[in-house]
C-alpha cells in the first residue's frame, strides 16, 4: 500500500510553539482539585473552632448551624436544578418534597410514630428504624411522589404546570396538620432517634458531626447529577427544555423524561428533609411552607438555572443572606420607623395624634419583609440579568447574543470546545496526498 502524507500546509494554522491539548491532564487536575477541596472542608469546621470562640461562646455554633443550613438548601437547589433548570419544568411545590423527606424519617425513627412502635418490635423489621437506613428510604418515597406528581402533569406546560405544582406543595403541609392522629398535627413529630457511627452518637448539639453528614450527601449528590447531566438523560433534558415537539421528533421519550425529571429532582429534597429533621429531632408542617418553594426558586434563578455551580452559589448567597444580611436590614428598618415622631394636637380637649403612612409602611416591612425582599429578588434578576449570575453557555448565548461587531463573542471559552474546534477547521481532507503528490490521495491508494 502507498504511503499517505498530510501536506505540511494543512498545519499552518496551528500555532507555533503550542503544546497540543491534553484532556488526561485536563482530567487529573480536576480530581486533585476535588480532592484538595473535599479535604478543606472536612477539616474547616475543626481547624476554625479555635478561631471563632475568640468572638464569642456561642460564635462558632451559631457560625456552624448556619453553614449546615446553607448545605441544606445547597442540596434542596440541586434537586430543584434538575427540574426548572435542565428539563425546563417549573415547580412552585418543592417544599412538599422537603415535607415528605421529613416526615418519612420521622415515621420510621420517631419513638412516638405509630410506625415505629410496629417496626421497632420486631427483629425483621427493626433495621427500617436505623437512621441511615432511613435516610435512603427518605430519598426513595420522595422521588416516588415526585412521580406521582409527574404522572398526571403530563400534558401541563409553563403556568399551567406551576399551577399544579402550587397546589401540590399547599395539599401536603395541610394534609400532614390535619392527620393529627397520625403526624402530630401542629405540634408535629419529636424524639427523632438520634444516629451513632463508629461509636459517635449524634444528637442535636452535635453540629459538627451534622455538617460532616450533609457535607458528604452534597457530595454525592454532586457526583449523581453530574453524571446525569452528561448521560443521555441529561441531554434529553435539556433536549425537551428547549423544544418539546422537536424532542419527541428526534425520538425522546417525553413521558419517561418528565417522570425521571421529576422523580430524580424529588429525591434530593428527601435527603435534605431527612436530614434536616433528624438533626433537629423534630418535624413540624409549619417548616414547609410555600415561601421555601419561593426562596429555592429564587437561589436557582439567582446564580443561573441549568448551571450546576451557579445553583451552589445562588443557594449559598441567598441562604447566607436570609440568615444575616436580611434580619440585619429589617432591624434597621424597625428601628428607623420607630424613629418618627408622630404629631400630636390638642382637639376640643382631646389629644389626637396624626396617622404616618410612611411610619405603617416601614414598620411592616421591617416586621415582615422576607417575601417582599425576594420578590424584588426575583424582579430585579429577571430585568438586569436574566440568565443568572453564573449562567451556562447555552443559555447565555440564548438571553444575551453577542453584538455583530464582536464575533470574539462568539468564541468558546471552553477549552474542550476549543480544541475540538480547531481540529475541525484545521482539517482539510483534501491536503491529503500520495507519493506521487496527487491531491486526490483517496482514489489513488492501491493495495
Amino acid at each position: 500500500m502507498a504511503q499517505v502524507k498530510i501536506n505540511p500546509a494543512a498545519q499552518a494554522g496551528a500555532p507555533k510553539g503550542s503544546r497540543p491539548f491534553n484532556r488526561a491532564n485536563l482530567d487529573r487536575n480536576k480530581i486533585i482539585l476535588w480532592l484538595v477541596l473535599a479535604i478543606v472542608l472536612l477539616i474547616l469546621p475543626f481547624a476554625s473552632k479555635p478561631f471563632f470562640e475568640l468572638f464569642g461562646p456561642t460564635v462558632f455554633s451559631s457560625t456552624v448551624s448556619a453553614v449546615n443550613s446553607t448545605l441544606l438548601f445547597v442540596l434542596l437547589a440541586l434537586g430543584l436544578n434538575i427540574v426548572v433548570g435542565y428539563a425546563g419544568l417549573l415547580d412552585l411545590g418543592y417544599a412538599a418534597f422537603f415535607a415528605i423527606g421529613a416526615y418519612t424519617m420521622g415515621f420510621l425513627t420517631a419513638r412516638g410514630s405509630k410506625l415505629f412502635d410496629l417496626l421497632h418490635t420486631n427483629p425483621l423489621t427493626e433495621v427500617l428504624t436505623n437512621f441511615w437506613v432511613a435516610l435512603i428510604l427518605s430519598f426513595l418515597m420522595a422521588a416516588l411522589f415526585g412521580v406521582l406528581l409527574g404522572a398526571p402533569t403530563l400534558g401541563l406546560r409553563g403556568d399551567y404546570l406551576a399551577i399544579v405544582t402550587l397546589g401540590f406543595g399547599e395539599i401536603v403541609p395541610i394534609t400532614i396538620n390535619n392527620l393529627t392522629q397520625v403526624t402530630g398535627g401542629d405540634t408535629g413529630l419529636s424524639g427523632l432517634t438520634q444516629p451513632d457511627l463508629f461509636g459517635y452518637q449524634f444528637s442535636a448539639s452535635s453540629l459538627e458531626g451534622w455538617y460532616l453528614v450533609t457535607l458528604l450527601v452534597v457530595f454525592f449528590s454532586i457526583f449523581m447529577i453530574r453524571r446525569l447531566v452528561n448521560s443521555r438523560i441529561g441531554r434529553a433534558w435539556m433536549a425537551m427544555r428547549e423544544d418539546e415537539i422537536a424532542a419527541a421528533a428526534m425520538g425522546i421519550n417525553l413521558v419517561k423524561t418528565k417522570l425521571l425529571a421529576f422523580g430524580l429532582g424529588a429525591s434530593f429534597a428527601g435527603f435534605s428533609g431527612a436530614i434536616f429533621a433528624n438533626s433537629l429531632g423534630s418535624a413540624n408542617p409549619s417548616q414547609f411552607k410555600f415561601d421555601v418553594s419561593v426562596l429555592i426558586l429564587s437561589m436557582i434563578i439567582l446564580g443561573g438555572m441549568g448551571n450546576l455551580w451557579g445553583v451552589i452559589a445562588g443557594a449559598v448567597v441567598l441562604s447566607m443572606s436570609d440568615r444575616y444580611i436580611i434580619p440585619f436590614l429589617t432591624e434597621q428598618v424597625r428601628h428607623f420607623a420607630d424613629s418618627i415622631q408622630l404629631q400630636t394636637s390638642i382637639v376640643n380637649g382631646t389629644r389626637v395624634t396624626e396617622p404616618s403612612a410612611i411610619k405603617d409602611i416601614l414598620t411592616n416591612v421591617g416586621t415582615n419583609s422576607r417575601l417582599l425582599i425576594f420578590g424584588v429578588i426575583l424582579v430585579v434578576m429577571m430585568l438586569v440579568r436574566p440568565e443568572g449570575l453564573f449562567p451556562n453557555s447555552r443559555r447565555k448565548m440564548e438571553l444575551r447574543a453577542a453584538p455583530a461587531d464582536d464575533p470574539q463573542a462568539l468564541i468558546p471559552t471552553d477549552p474542550m470546545t476549543q480544541a475540538d474546534e480547531f481540529r475541525s477547521i484545521n482539517y482539510n481532507p483534501s491536503d491529503v496526498t500520495d507519493q506521487s503528490g496527487n491531491p486526490d490521495g483517496d482514489k489513488d491508494i492501491k493495495a
